[in-house]
């Protein structure tokens, strides 16, 4: 059995709550994690102690401790990204497979500084939403996608993540600009690509389901009403990921996506105007 470390800002939060039976469901027992580090106990919720106590996880006062026992690394804050840059500092320079969860950086200059620690010292590591392994986008070719239209609830902070890393999933890295074009309940999106291709992304309050409708130079179109089974197929992912040291989802990709909420956020200042990301 290998044993997983997880160190969060705070460990009473739903990806630590959820990962863990999920990750020993999948593995048949052959993972499970074994260790974690809070560096603050939950506001609004249990402390680190009574949490390692309430999922048979081994609390470590330090982060130090947690990669010495691990024989991988999860580093999780999924709301709270700017802690990402402090979090990962010991774990990226530990040489062993990490997973840093979303949303990756607070921006696309940390984000970049992430991935050059981690290659500096040699250690594998990516990040993602799960959105990226929904079922519906299985086999799904991007060549020749023109137009894309997302939907998803949630807030911009830590709910744009998810439609942004379909749209550059199926887009593609080379996004030019951003425009903000929604209001403050029912933000809107839209992005421009080279080669005149676009993409709108829309959050339509709690109740909207993820979706993903395109249409191809060929004529035809992808219409899925409702993504599904992404944490299922998320997990696998993660697990090839310890097993084979090779991340699943393109650096550039991360950091385009990092930048994508960075200047969307930015541009809610000024809406109707392009934000050019050059």
């Amino acid at each position: 059995m290998k044993k997983i470390g997880i160190i969060d800002y705070f460990l009473d939060e739903w990806h630590a709550n959820h990962l863990p039976q999920w990750i020993h469901d999948e593995s048949k027992g052959g993972y499970e994690v074994a260790f974690a580090y809070g560096k603050i106990d939950a506001p609004q919720g249990l402390s680190s102690e009574d949490w390692c106590k309430k999922f048979g996880v081994e609390h470590c006062k330090t982060i130090e401790k947690v990669i010495a026992q691990s024989d991988v690394l999860m580093v999780l804050s999924p709301d709270n990204p700017e802690m990402h840059w402090e979090l990962c500092q010991l774990p990226l320079r530990s040489g062993k497979p990490t997973y840093v969860d979303k949303t990756f950086a607070p921006d696309y200059k940390t984000a970049e500084a992430l991935f050059q620690l981690a290659e500096q010292y040699h250690t594998p590591m990516f990040s993602t939403s799960a959105l990226r392994f929904t079922k519906e986008l299985d086999g799904i070719s991007k060549e020749g996608i023109r137009t894309l239209a997302t939907t998803g609830p949630g807030v911009i902070s830590n709910y744009a993540i998810h439609q942004l890393e379909m749209i550059v999933q199926l887009m593609g890295t080379k996004a030019e600009r951003v425009m903000f074009m929604g209001t403050e309940n029912c933000p809107q999106f839209i992005i421009q690509f080279a080669g005149n291709r676009s993409a709108v992304m829309g959050q339509y309050g709690w109740d909207c389901p993820f979706s993903v409708r395109a249409a191809k130079d060929d004529g035809t179109f992808i219409n899925i009403p409702s993504c599904s089974e992404y944490f299922e197929r998320f997990v696998p992912a993660l697990l090839q990921f310890f097993d084979t040291a090779q991340p699943p989802v393109p650096e550039e990709e991360t950091i385009l996506i990092a930048k994508l909420r960075e200047f969307g956020i930015n541009a809610v200042n000024w809406p109707g105007t392009w934000v050019h990301l050059s």
